[in-house]
């Protein structure tokens, strides 16, 4: 039989067996974030197209080459995000944040479009999460950002990450800075892709993000921006890099970092890694103070990163960085014959309802095809249940690690089970010869309890 489609090119599916993964690292993002202050905020997944040739500028390749974009039946332009920046700074003034208490910190697990050439670590839907900072000009902010990125890469076991920063400087400092640029790229101009060329008027900071081999290697020897910075700028750069090296985060200058989008201003940075080839970065971010009054706010200094999960994700699998084992049911019930199936459904609702994770066979076949399908499953217990079991209230629920079966009454099986399957926790810890935490095996995780 021939598939009617498949999935577009650039695109993935996250099937049952790998999406505890992705769970996983979306989890802890989300709580060490907020450790650090920041809620999850959701945006739409498309907006007006303006919204990001404002936000993320006209002369990247994003909005040049990249946007997914459309005429809706109202005639309207519109743009799946391909970022999620200034959809956040659009909701953030749109539902008012910017009239509360500052500075406001938000979060988001977001999936974003971009027609580019798919490769490892690059998808034309790609997921990021990301974190903003609206409302604050402290370089100890930007310190604090990277150290939210850094706790969620240590947390997640990630090593060998280098972090890469800059600063690019503000409107006034990189005024200068353009003219040096200028001046090094015109002497080479006709060697430049035709997109830089565009580039060398409208903003030549864009050619040293440019992919291609050429421009590249012409752009090797321009001159540095940290060499124009303005006597605020380098104040702000110099006391970044103090607060970083007071919070023990390793880091080196990188003069050649402007990230890929126009609303940057100050500081920048990446984390880039070894493990996954070219597409080594696998986070970056950083100020952008003139972004929220670019797109109608007040002017307000901000900042951020996104992180993107894919890239993420094979870095992680690439240096076997340790992921949860996916949850396995706590009980499969197999039932043979009707009143068995009956007795069977009152089991698994009553198990749910106590938070266990119960399953029986909705085909209803063979007992040996439902116990091979409930080792397939990896389900820690079963029982059997037919017509003797019914009659007699009890059944042999069976360890299938241990092989081991006891007796239990089914008039009182949510109980019964929840001893014994203690009782096996409790002996995995003795011999195993692990500490017991009776708090995080009974669920007690404050003081209160």
């Amino acid at each position: 039989m021939a598939l009617l489609t498949k999935a577009i090119k650039g695109t993935r599916d996250v099937l049952p067996k790998d999406v505890h993964k992705n769970q996983y690292i979306e989890a802890t993002a989300l709580d060490i974030a907020e450790k650090f202050g920041y809620k999850e905020i959701r945006t739409p997944v498309f907006e007006h197209t303006e919204l990001f040739q404002r936000g993320v500028g006209d002369t990247t390749d994003v909005v040049q080459k990249e946007m997914y974009t459309f005429d809706d039946k109202g005639g309207r332009s519109i743009t799946l995000r391909p970022e999620g920046t200034a959809g956040a700074v659009r909701s953030y003034l749109e539902n008012g944040l910017c009239n509360e208490a500052l500075p406001q910190k938000v979060c988001y697990l977001t999936s974003c479009y971009r027609y580019e050439k798919p490769q490892a670590g690059r998808l034309r839907e790609f997921h990021q999460f990301g974190v903003e900072c609206f409302g604050t000009a402290s370089p100890l902010a930007d310190a604090e950002l990277i150290s939210l990125a850094k706790s969620i890469f240590d947390t997640l076991g990630v090593n060998d990450l280098s972090l890469e920063i800059n600063s690019i400087g503000c409107p006034t400092c990189r005024t200068e800075y353009h003219k040096a640029l200028k001046e090094y790229f015109s002497s080479r101009k006709d060697e430049l892709c035709e997109t830089c060329q565009d580039r060398l008027d409208r903003n030549p900071m864009r050619i040293l993000d440019c992919k291609s081999p050429i421009c590249s290697e012409i752009a090797k020897n321009a001159p540095v921006v940290t060499d124009y910075l303005c006597d605020e700028c380098r104040q702000h750069f110099d006391k970044v890099q103090e607060y970083l090296k007071t919070m023990n985060i390793e880091f080196s200058i990188n003069s050649k970092i402007v990230r890929g989008l126009d609303y940057y201003t100050k500081t920048v940075f990446e984390f880039v890694s070894n493990s996954i080839g070219a597409q080594g970065t696998v986070c970056g971010g950083g100020r952008y103070d003139g972004l929220v009054d670019e797109l109608g706010g007040p002017k307000t200094p901000s900042l951020g990163f996104a992180m993107g999960l894919e890239r993420l994700m094979l870095v992680m699998e690439a240096q076997n960085a340790p992921f949860p084992e996916a949850n396995a049911p706590d009980l499969f019930v197999v039932a043979m014959g009707d009143k068995a199936t009956l007795k069977a459904v009152e089991i698994v609702k009553d198990m749910r309802a106590e938070g266990f994770t119960a399953l029986m066979d909705l085909n209803q076949r063979s007992l040996r095809a439902q116990m091979k399908y409930a080792d397939k499953l990896n389900s820690k217990f079963t029982i059997v249940i037919g017509d003797n079991e019914v009659n007699d209230g009890i059944a042999k629920l069976k360890n299938m690690k241990t092989g081991e079966e006891t007796e239990i009454a089914l008039t009182t099986f949510v109980s019964g089970f929840y001893n014994i399957s203690l009782s096996e926790q409790l002996a995995d810890l003795e011999i195993n010869g692990e500490e017991i935490d009776f708090g995080s095996l009974f669920g007690l995780n404050n003081e209160e309890n």
